[in-house]
């Protein structure tokens, strides 16, 4: 797909580039990590990011549960646990492979987390475009996985398959996964067949989104996706949005809808394959929320596989979000928020 000859102008980074050319990065993980070794034998992982940085390590868990449960049956071979803090939890002292992830390689929460490993001397991979990660990786004969930045002001958000590519990769010269990359390269190529269709549904569901808080809804299983489509609004679009799965919701949030505050629009992500209850819920819900007056749109997952409907359906929301930012007249890349905190927190 071919970037467009005029730029919006609101659009100073182009961004939309920047989506366009997200499903080439898968190929690019797989490659910058070959080769990666670390000596040690793990019945776990642990993902320590924030933001953008951890958005792969929910679509990571995904991905490979479902991967596990075809090869090992209900046996797990691999737990994969996520940190998002300033310390890590009890999982990550138990023959665990520590992933050290932060885009900027300066993220605070997950370089205290770093030292933390450091001092109890746990196995651990840095994933990074540089700054203090890669230089404490590079001090301590760590070793280190150098993200690319294609754009100038490249965000971490859209930088998800160099994060899962990588990871991918490692786990795979490990002997923790079975080697499916050539299989993922070409669901990320019909993928990127299928961005002109993505960037209309995108396009069109912005027009309906104006002047209205997104709630994305999803099964258990994608429940993941539902916070990623959030995350999105909130980062491009510079919107609140909110999210929940289900059959959790059905006994608690659904009943906030009695009366609601405010003007919402509810997006229910649906997997045609998932346990037929759940579609049923989505349809009786869905009934509910319209006879009080909250507009409902069913959105169907893309692709037939785990991989291509993580990723086909999180570039929906990337257009989305980044069509609803132009609706608003916002430049859909800087943060200034979070960056105006992290000033603020080192005054």
């Amino acid at each position: 797909m071919e970037p467009s000859s005029v730029l919006n102008p609101l659009d100073t980074f182009n961004f939309r580039q920047m989506i366009i050319d997200s499903p080439d990065q898968f190929r690019v993980g797989f490659e910058i990590a070959k080769g990666v070794h670390i000596p040690g034998s793990f019945k776990s992982v642990m993902i320590s990011g924030m933001g953008g940085s951890a958005l792969p390590g929910n679509i990571f868990r995904i991905y490979l549960n479902d991967l596990f449960r075809k090869d090992a049956g209900d046996e797990q071979p691999l737990a994969i646990y996520q940190n998002r803090s300033y310390t890590l939890p009890p999982e990550a002292f138990d023959n665990c492979l520590n992933f050290i992830c932060s885009y900027s390689g300066n993220t605070e929460e997950t370089i205290a987390s770093f030292e933390m490993a450091l001092e109890h001397h746990l196995p651990c991979i840095g994933l990074s475009s540089g700054g203090k990660v890669e230089e404490i990786c590079l001090a301590n004969d760590i070793p280190h996985i150098k993200l690319p930045v294609p754009f100038p002001g490249f965000q971490p958000r859209v930088g998800t398959g160099y994060f899962f590519g990588s990871m991918f990769q490692i786990l795979i010269n490990l002997g923790l996964v079975r080697d499916t990359t050539e299989e993922l390269l070409a669901e990320a190529e019909k993928i990127r067949q299928s961005l002109p269709d993505l960037e209309e549904q995108g396009k069109l569901l912005s027009k309906k989104l104006v002047g209205k808080t997104p709630v994305i809804y999803a099964d258990t299983k994608y429940k993941s996706v539902a916070m990623v489509w959030k995350i999105k609004f909130n980062e491009n679009a510079k919107t609140p949005a909110f999210w929940n799965f289900f059959p959790e919701l059905n006994h608690n949030e659904m009943v906030g809808w009695t009366l609601p505050q405010g003007k919402f629009m509810i997006l229910m992500l649906r997997d045609n394959d998932t346990h037929p209850r759940i579609l049923k819920r989505l349809e009786v819900t869905a009934e509910l929320l319209r006879g009080k007056g909250i507009e409902v749109e069913a959105i169907d997952m893309v692709g037939t596989s785990v991989f291509e409907k993580i990723f086909g359906t999180i570039l929906i929301a990337d257009f989305a979000s980044y069509y609803l930012a132009l609706e608003y007249g916002q430049n859909p890349t800087p943060v200034d928020m979070v960056e105006d905190l992290k000033e603020r927190l080192v005054a």
